[in-house]
């Protein structure tokens, strides 16, 4: 599951409202709102948090609100009716402080509890169980860090979520946005800090196996982003490279062979679906070929002349292969993510 992060802290406007429902339509399933502002007017982010609730049930999306003890006093309500919330739209509730073992296993009952994955210990975990925690509706949330140099290391967060996932729990971590920041700091929200300054699909696929549920922690966004995820839901990793643009060949969607070579992901069907007709055949200048490359076999490899191919390793240059592109830096971790039989798809900027 993958969803985005509304914050009550700004208004919800038409414009943000339409951002949620474009990102309903690209896969998105989860909204995450934080209550953590008590210095806020608590008529105004209550209105705000109905309004929210209202939009996720007509998108038919889950809306969990991270939800502190004098946050939910300021919305007339406490722990022991805080499920009621499940009036306003409200699905899920991630606690972390202020609650009871009982108080964690009554919820669970009525409504999806979000735990702290990263301080959640063996032995509260006991102690929820023996007041009747009902474990499938509990989930293990990480948090996201917007302090730069504060994000979790990568194998501790993986045996952690090893521990959690084997105790039967779903795991969740966030992964920073390209578009709109959130601010102080404006140095994006990730769960790890080695996605600090990474490209969000990217940090996407890296997650997959070992979380169940992503959320992008920023705001917002960048359109060629959002048309990687659109792309994603027909199985298709999009790569966007420098390079030239308009040739169908170049921009069509592209399959890598069954049979996966170690250094490059091979085109299916540029050889087989003829030749382009712009020159890209002819011997061109010898150019290395680093990470990234996209290159067409010349007229000097004979029966392999045609082939598209993009590069998974440094290669050195070679007169019977033409450098067209190449994938940017930030997309260049996707090209491990394209299996055999796997689909890609050029976008040139």
């Amino acid at each position: 599951m993958k969803g985005l992060a509304v914050y009550l802290s700004e208004p919800l406007t038409d414009e943000a409202k339409d951002n949620i429902r474009q990102m309903r339509t690209i896969g998105f399933t989860s909204i995450f709102t934080s209550l953590h502002i008590p210095e806020d007017d608590p008529t105004l982010y209550t209105k705000r948090l109905r309004d929210l609730g209202a939009l996720a049930r007509e998108l038919e999306m889950e809306l969990v609100a991270d939800i502190a003890p004098s946050s939910l006093a300021a919305l007339g309500k406490t722990w022991d009716d805080a499920a009621t919330l499940i009036e306003w739209g409200v699905t899920g509730l991630r606690v972390d402080y202020g609650i009871t073992p009982k108080q964690v296993a009554d919820l669970s009952k009525q409504m999806m509890v979000a735990l702290n994955a990263s301080t959640l210990t063996a032995e509260e975990l006991a102690a929820m169980k023996a007041e009747g925690l009902v474990l499938e509706q509990v989930e293990a949330w990480h948090n996201y860090y917007p302090r730069p140099e504060t994000g979790l290391d990568l194998g501790w967060f993986n045996d952690k979520n090893e521990w959690l996932r084997g105790q039967g729990i779903r795991v969740q971590a966030f992964i920073p946005g390209d578009g709109q920041r959130r601010g102080p700091l404006h140095a994006t929200l990730p769960t790890l800090e080695d996605h600090r300054r990474r490209a969000p699909f990217a940090c996407y696929l890296e997650l997959q196996a070992s979380v169940d549920r992503i959320l992008i922690g920023d705001p917002g966004l960048s359109a060629s982003t959002m048309n990687q995820f659109a792309a994603y839901q027909e199985g298709i990793i999009v790569l966007r490279a420098t390079g030239p643009s308009g040739d169908p060949l170049l921009t069509r969607v592209q399959t890598n062979r069954l049979d996966p070579a170690r250094d490059v992901i091979r085109s299916v069907e540029s050889r087989s679906s003829g030749r382009p007709g712009n020159g890209w055949l002819e011997p061109a200048t010898v150019s290395d070929r680093p990470v990234g490359s996209i290159t067409i076999d010349n007229l000097k490899y004979g029966r392999y002349a045609g082939e598209l191919q993009v590069t998974k390793r440094n290669l050195a240059g070679d007169e019977r292969v033409n450098v067209i592109g190449r994938v940017i830096e930030a997309d260049r971790p996707l090209l491990q993510q394209i299996g055999p039989g796997g689909r890609f798809q050029i976008e040139w900027c």
